[in-house]
């Protein structure tokens, strides 16, 4: 099969599979701001603001890294083994330690215990499935990757939703229904967490058999090779989390206490619309992450490389501006209540910081591949810095748009400096030209149609048939090239 077809097929199953259980919240946004005020979905954003963090540590860089050697491993069950084993290990010492001071963490995040507890759970559970997940994906097994996260996305959906909407709009037409012995007022955000607890314990109930057929032996000094190519991706790995949720946690505490959490509710609720992008970029990290090892002893593995960023760029500029054409009628989809609808102007700026990381991460192959990790953990603290600074500069002045500045400031500096010093370690003949033209002709229409004529459903359609008529000519033979058989 044409590897570059191949490509695209894996990341469409991979992209499926990934994109949908974070399709979840999305998909779910008209519920969440139906049932809560701002400040309840402000609180909610909160939880799985530490949630993700936590999930970073849990997982210290061990899924690139179970990569990285089991694609080289003349012995790939001891890559297996030593991997589940140290995942194991570190899960259930975080179990018994998190439970252990439940109290005082609940105390110092200033979130509910019971909350914490369900938290716990959650994030020991997900970890001890991060390493057979990764395992589905080195030995090309998308099918079964793909069916277990719609299974954990459907128990997730379907106990939310029961318990969320559907109980309570039945009791308030039956108030003495049999529902209502199980039914518990006020008891959302622990629907919610119970929903994600019991998905991810038949997540873990689904891949456990990898447990159970391994034959275990730790290999000390494939462990610590392993740690030392992971540390700087856990680094950067918090680092990102920094980028990517930290801001709600900076926003609580720096913005008045009356308003805080309706602040982070309108924020989350907006930036979630900035997920079309991210899904995009997620999608095709998840198929071409595999394909960057596989074929980096290949050869001249480079110009592959530079061509599929290419075709990275090319469909993100595409959905970038059909995302910003079609952003009123995703809102009024998507967002059910007018009181978050406040903060859509920060949806162009955490689009476009979106589209910035995505780049980033096709731009990251050279230091994967070369084993140069330290260089990912560099740039992204340098993005961590950015968001931090700017957030405490400007969330006092300018609320939540500071946070969406120090966002796309973040990934676009990432983006810049992981081009630079690839340019000097692993020159890769990236066609700077055709991204830059594809990428400005696209933000150009993009401010045209949200800023000059203030999102014209009309005018915005049109520029978006132009764009992609301009993609069509420039690109068919390409498109040609992908959908043959050869």
């Amino acid at each position: 099969m044409n590897p570059l077809k191949k490509l695209f097929k894996q990341t469409f199953v991979y992209g499926l599979a990934t994109v949908l259980p974070r399709m979840l919240t999305f998909l779910l946004l008209p519920l969440y701001t139906y049932v809560f005020k701002t400040e309840g979905y402000g609180e909610f954003s909160i939880i799985y603001a530490y949630i993700a963090i936590f999930n970073v540590f849990l997982a210290y860089g061990m899924e690139t890294a179970f990569f990285r050697f089991y694609t080289n491993a003349k012995d790939k069950n001891t890559v297996i083994s030593t991997s589940l084993l140290s995942i194991l290990g570190s899960s259930l010492l975080f179990l018994v330690l998190a439970y252990s001071f439940r109290n005082s963490i609940a105390s110092v995040i200033s979130i509910d215990v019971a909350y914490v507890k369900y938290a716990i759970w959650i994030l020991t559970l997900d970890a001890l499935v991060i390493v057979p997940f990764s395992w589905l994906r080195a030995t090309e097994k998308p099918m079964k990757y793909a069916v277990v996260k719609l299974i954990n996305v459907a128990i997730n959906t379907g106990i939310t939703a029961i318990f969320l909407y559907v109980i309570p709009e039945i009791l308030v037409k039956s108030p003495d229904s049999i529902l209502k012995s199980i039914y518990i007022p006020n008891f959302e955000f622990s629907y919610l967490l119970i929903a994600n607890l019991l998905a991810s314990l038949v997540t873990l109930f689904l891949l456990i058999p990898l447990y159970f057929k391994t034959k275990y032996i730790f290999d000390v000094v494939l462990w610590r090779q392993m740690m030392k190519y992971a540390t700087p991706i856990l680094v950067a790995g918090i680092a990102f989390s920094i980028n990517e949720v930290f801001d709600r946690i900076l926003l609580e505490n720096l913005l008045p206490e009356d308003i805080a959490k309706s602040e982070i509710g309108k924020y989350s609720a907006c930036y979630k619309l900035a997920l079309f992008m991210t899904l995009f970029a997620t999608a095709f990290r998840m198929g071409v992450e595999p394909f960057f090892f596989s074929h980096s002893t290949s050869e001249n593995p480079q110009k592959t490389y530079a061509q599929i960023t290419n075709y990275f760029v090319i469909i993100g500029s595409v959905i970038f501006l059909a995302v910003i054409v079609f952003i009123d009628v995703i809102k009024e989809i998507f967002i059910t209540k007018e009181a978050y609808w406040e903060a859509m102007p920060i949806v162009p700026i955490v689009l476009l910081a979106a589209f910035f990381l995505g780049i980033y991460h096709n731009l990251s192959v050279w230091y994967k591949v070369t084993d140069k990790t330290r260089y990912g953990a560099f740039i992204s603290l340098i993005g961590a810095g950015l968001t931090i600074v700017i957030n405490f500069l400007f969330i006092p002045k300018i609320g939540y748009v500071a946070s969406a500045l120090a966002t796309l400031a973040a990934y676009g500096s990432m983006m810049v400096l992981s081009y630079y010093f690839g340019k000097k370690n692993y020159p890769i003949p990236y066609n700077m030209r055709k991204i830059a033209f594809y990428f400005s002709i696209s933000v150009l229409l993009s401010i045209i149609s949200f800023y000059v004529f203030d999102r014209n459903l009309w005018i915005g359609c049109i520029l978006l048939f132009l764009f992609l008529g301009l993609v069509y000519k420039m690109e068919n033979e390409v498109l040609k090239k992908i959908i043959s058989k050869k």
